[in-house]
């Protein structure tokens, strides 16, 4: 059976901004476990072949869903081009936090669309690189995670704020900007990003989540990650309680895929971590925390 798209659903988030969601499933009317996935810095759900991903994700009987963080630089127009800047300089952490409890209520909610097609017990959840950070924090927070996946995932988020006089000039001028390579644009940062962070650091501190789930966790990172580190992937391994590490011969942040993805196949890499994904989310989650629950003990 062929998959089902629901595309560029609009949701109200909590912060005056849309979230534009897609949902990806085989429309048999079975009930599916879900899979919740979240994009990254300067990314989009539309982001060369995340949507691949859920494709074949959805084939393997799950009901998928990817979403645009609301603060992300897209709308609902131009979803996949940064245009709304100022929406890019005003997001932060706490925002993505609010944005992915947003998609979990909505999926949950009685009237759901597709109610008859998701199993609410089992709910899990992907996120890559910034993203890793965020669904970690969110599955130490919502007992209703079953499984996290992180992909090319950063350990920390206070070390990627600058120090000393760059973070003075920062506050000074309330705003620094970053260039997106892919397009050469100036994309702000307002001073509130790290205003924001300071003063919710308990929070949106990953080791601390980290440590604190009581799920399975596939960790998955490339060996040749120039963005974040593979050493942030040896953190996450230390602190989860139960983690599956993945390392990927050879792959860069992305896993060997780019924007836009045109083709039909995907490179082995990408290939490789999907199918390993798809591994995880079928197992038992007992079985699982049985397997690598001793991983981290003396």
């Amino acid at each position: 059976m062929e998959v089902s798209k629901e595309l560029n659903i609009v949701l109200e988030g909590k912060h005056d901004k849309p979230i534009v969601a897609d949902l990806i499933f085989k429309d048999d009317g079975k009930p599916k476990p879900i899979v919740i996935f979240c994009h990254g810095y300067k990314g989009f759900k539309d982001w060369g072949a995340w949507d691949k991903m859920g494709e074949r994700i959805a084939e393997q009987g799950f009901f998928f869903l990817k979403f645009n963080f609301s603060h992300n630089g897209t709308d609902p127009e131009n979803l996949t081009e940064f245009l709304n800047i100022e929406a890019f300089g005003d997001n932060n952490y706490v925002k993505e936090l609010d944005d992915l409890q947003s998609v979990l209520d909505w999926i949950l909610l009685p009237d759901f669309k597709f109610a008859t097609q998701i199993k609410p017990d089992d709910i899990n959840l992907i996120g890559h690189s910034r993203g890793g950070g965020i669904v970690t924090i969110k599955a130490a927070e919502d007992k209703r995670v079953t499984k996290l996946i992180t992909l090319a995932s950063v350990s920390d988020y206070g070390s990627r704020f600058p120090e000393g006089k760059k973070l003075e000039t920062w506050e000074k001028k309330g705003v620094q900007y970053i260039v997106n390579t892919r397009t050469g644009r100036q994309l702000p940062h307002h001073y509130q990003f790290y205003k924001n962070f300071r003063e919710n650091k308990e929070r949106l501190n990953i080791k601390r989540a980290a440590k604190k789930l009581q799920i399975p966790h596939l960790i998955a990172h490339g060996s040749s990650d120039t963005s974040v580190s593979i050493g942030e992937a040896g953190n996450l391994f230390e602190w989860s309680p139960a983690p599956k590490l993945l390392l990927v011969e050879n792959a860069d942040h992305v896993f060997g895929i780019s924007h836009p993805w045109n083709g039909e196949e995907l490179p082995k890499e990408f290939n490789h971590v999907i199918t390993k994904s798809i591994d995880f989310l079928k197992a038992d989650s007992k079985e699982l925390w049985d397997e690598y629950g001793d991983s981290n003990d003396d």
